[in-house]
C-alpha cells in the first residue's frame, strides 16, 4: 500500500487514496503466528480510510446525514410465519467452530453489510475492503473466525471519495448494544460491545486491540479523530471491543 502523499503546493488538498492503511501494524497472535513468523516486526496495517472526497472533516464533529443509515440494504424479508430462533451457545466463553462471516449486522447504527476476506499482502499490510463500495466490511482471515476463541478483527471505512460509509457512525456505539454476525454454518454468532475507544495512531495499543483471548472476541476497528491534511491521513482509531454473548440458528 502506498505512503500518504503530501499535498502538492499548486492542487487543493486531496482525500488519501483508496488504499492507505489507517492503523498501525499488529502483532500476530497465536493462531497464525507461523504466518507472521516470516514477515518483519511491525508488521502493516489493519485498516484503510477514505476521506470524503474534497471535504475532509474532523470525525469528531462530524455529523452524518440521515441517509446514512438508511443507506444499507434492508436484511431480507423474513417469511410470514419465522420460526422462533434456537440458541445454540449462551455462556460469553462458548466458543464455536471455525466458520466465515457472511453479514455483520450492528442495529444500533443501521449497518447491515456483507463481508469481504482479508489477508496480507505482500507489503505486510493489510489488504482493504474495495475502496469503491461503501456498505462493506472485511475480516481478517488469517485471524479467527466470529466466535470462535481469540480475538476476530473486523474493519471497515468510515468514508469514501463519495461519502460516508459504513462505519460512520461506530464511534457513537454504546456498551451494551449488540453486534450480530451471520456465518456460513448458519449460525449468528451475537457480540456484546464492552467498551468503544478512540486510540491515537502514535500510541496504538496493539496487544490490547491484537491479543490472542482465551474467550471468543470481537474487534471492530475505522478510523477516527481528526483529519491531518499535510499527511493526509486521521490521526486516531476508532475500536470497539466486544465479546460472545450467544448464538443462534434459524
Amino acid at each position: 500500500m502506498a505512503a500518504p502523499q503530501p499535498p502538492q503546493p499548486d492542487q487543493p488538498d486531496q482525500p488519501p487514496q483508496p488504499d492507505q492503511p489507517c492503523t498501525k501494524s499488529a502483532p500476530g497472535t497465536t493462531r497464525y503466528s507461523l504466518l507472521l513468523a516470516a514477515m518483519p516486526i511491525g508488521l502493516g496495517a489493519l485498516l484503510l480510510h477514505n476521506s470524503v472526497d474534497g471535504s475532509t472533516v474532523d470525525q469528531a464533529q462530524q455529523t452524518p446525514p440521515a441517509a446514512v443509515t438508511s443507506a444499507a440494504p434492508a436484511p431480507p424479508a423474513s417469511p410470514a410465519s419465522p420460526a422462533a430462533p434456537k440458541p445454540t451457545a449462551t455462556a460469553r466463553d462458548q466458543a464455536l467452530p471455525r466458520s466465515a462471516p457472511k453479514r455483520l449486522s450492528i442495529p444500533a447504527i443501521g449497518v447491515d453489510a456483507p463481508f469481504t476476506g482479508l489477508s496480507i499482502g505482500k507489503s505486510g499490510q493489510l489488504n482493504a475492503p474495495p475502496a469503491n463500495d461503501d456498505n462493506l466490511v472485511g475480516w481478517f482471515e488469517g485471524g479467527a473466525s466470529p466466535g470462535e476463541r481469540g480475538s476476530s478483527i473486523v474493519v471497515g471505512h468510515v468514508d469514501t471519495k463519495t461519502g460516508p460509509a459504513v462505519f460512520v457512525l461506530l464511534r457513537t456505539l454504546n456498551p451494551g448494544a449488540m453486534v450480530n454476525i451471520t456465518r456460513a454454518d448458519g449460525t449468528v454468532a451475537r457480540f456484546k460491545v464492552d467498551s468503544v475507544d478512540t486510540f491515537s495512531k502514535a500510541n496504538f495499543p496493539d496487544d490490547k486491540v491484537y491479543a490472542d483471548t482465551p474467550t471468543p472476541q470481537l474487534r471492530l476497528i475505522t478510523c477516527g479523530g481528526k483529519y491531518n491534511r499535510t499527511s493526509r491521513d486521521y490521526e486516531a482509531n476508532v475500536v470497539v471491543f466486544a465479546h460472545l454473548d450467544g448464538a443462534t440458528r434459524a
